[in-house]
């Protein structure tokens, strides 16, 4: 029987290194699902960064989204633990996966793209059902309205698979400033 963990805060609140220590903590092994792309200096330089705070002996898949393949994977079948960072970082590349004009789409448009995004993440929590599975989110509810249709489209879709994840997890963190709040 798997367990699940949630980690959620805003950009830079210390919710993967708390992920991290989590899964470190536990002495089991561990596998690391990167869902970035590194699509620009910025980006490259911040998974060059996650890299090096991981420890080596764990093994890293880059994947986000098409889940069910990683039962195959070696690295996936002999861990223990699962590290998801980040579920927004996915909802975000599979949003833009879709050849979609979002200033012009319809709304029929928009809920066919978060059932699919929304049927990623159930076959990603299928998956690592067997297994202890922590997911780090970043908290999109706090901030402001964004001004254009992409990003008020992203935080909605993201806002309802944070508690889709959070609604079935085992325990849940809200992290500031490094801080973790237990939620449930």
């Amino acid at each position: 029987m798997g367990y699940l963990i949630f980690i959620t805060g805003g950009a830079r609140s210390g919710k993967s290194t708390y992920a991290e220590k989590l899964a470190k903590r536990s002495g089991k092994s561990v596998v690391y699902i990167a869902t970035a792309i590194a699509f620009d200096d910025g980006m490259k330089d911040r998974i060059a960064r996650h890299k090096e705070q991981r420890p080596g002996n764990w093994k890293t898949i880059e994947q986000y989204k098409g889940f069910e393949t990683m039962k195959e994977e070696p690295a996936f079948k002999n861990a223990e633990i699962v590290l998801f960072d980040c579920l927004t970082v996915m909802t975000t590349n599979n949003m833009l996966d879709f050849p979609v004009d979002y200033d012009n789409c319809s709304m029929d448009q928009v809920a066919e793209i978060e059932e699919a995004i929304k049927i990623e993440v159930e076959s990603l929590l299928d998956v690592c059902k067997d297994k202890i599975l922590i997911v780090v989110s970043n908290e999109v509810g706090l901030g402001l309205v964004p001004a254009y249709k992409l990003g008020s489209y992203f935080r909605d879709i993201a806002g309802r698979m944070n508690q889709l994840v959070a609604s079935c997890a085992d325990e849940a963190y809200f992290t500031v400033s490094g801080i973790p709040m237990k939620l449930k």
